[in-house]
């Protein structure tokens, strides 16, 4: 079923009879507006998402309110709620922080070497980005590919720089979703999950860190829905590291 609130349609999951109602769909709804699902700019009314998930308005609405904490959306009086905009540059000033981060950590856990064990548990999710890639499944590929690279980054043992790096994602928009084809971009970025557990097993750390240069390189293109090509987008990555 498809949620219309007069400004554009959004394919949502339906929550009959699920358990943790609000989180599930406090994580559904962040992963719509990181994809752009919900589009930035219009105004969506929790009674008519509500009707999407097949719950009352309720939690839907307390969900929305915790989107409204981490910036995504605002509080539109007597209307509802207005997903929130990013700018070309707001999203380098990301992608640059992101950079500084994510790159040396990447390394240095690839040097340390990560349990065998954990790159296993890692590799079902690496699949699962690739699956929903090929479905064009945009919330499910935001959704499972930040619990991905978050499980990553924990093995550094720094639970602060972890959320850190949460926000970031938080804060991130993927513009241009809509408009990739099958075979895209997309679908090269979800396939560099499972190369780049491959290098940290191996403990290739020159590989993993360029592997990781290069892929928020590709992310940066897909954000950027303006037909900035990927090379483009990874120099830019690349001269932040």
């Amino acid at each position: 079923m498809n949620v219309d609130d007069g400004a554009a349609t959004v394919r949502l999951p339906s929550f009959r009879g699920r358990r943790n109602l609000r989180e599930e769909i406090t994580e559904t709804l962040r992963g719509a507006v990181i994809s752009g699902e919900l589009q930035p700019g219009a105004v969506y009314s929790a009674p008519s998402l509500a009707e999407q998930f097949g719950v009352s308005a309720t939690p839907v609405r307390e969900a929305m309110l915790d989107l409204a904490k981490e910036g995504l959306v605002d509080v539109v009086r007597n209307k509802g709620f207005r997903v929130t905009h990013l700018s070309a540059a707001e999203l380098d000033h990301i992608t640059e922080i992101r950079a500084l981060i994510e790159i040396p950590v990447i390394r240095k856990i690839t040097d340390q070497g990560v349990d065998p064990a954990v790159i296993e548990r890692l590799r079902p999710l690496a699949a699962g980005i690739e699956d929903a890639a090929r479905r064009r499944d945009f919330i499910a590929h935001v959704t499972i590919d930040m619990e991905f690279h978050l499980a990553l980054l924990e093995q550094a043992g720094n639970p602060r720089l972890v959320e850190i790096v949460r926000s970031l994602r938080v804060s991130s928009r993927l513009y241009g979703l809509r408009t990739l084809t099958e075979g895209t971009a997309l679908f090269d970025s979800s396939h560099e999950h499972a190369e780049l557990l491959d290098l940290i097993a191996a403990r290739d750390a020159d590989g993993a860190e360029a592997l990781m240069r290069r892929h928020l390189g590709h992310v940066r293109g897909i954000w950027a829905g303006d037909g900035t090509d990927d090379d483009t987008a990874a120099d830019r990555s690349a001269a932040h590291p």
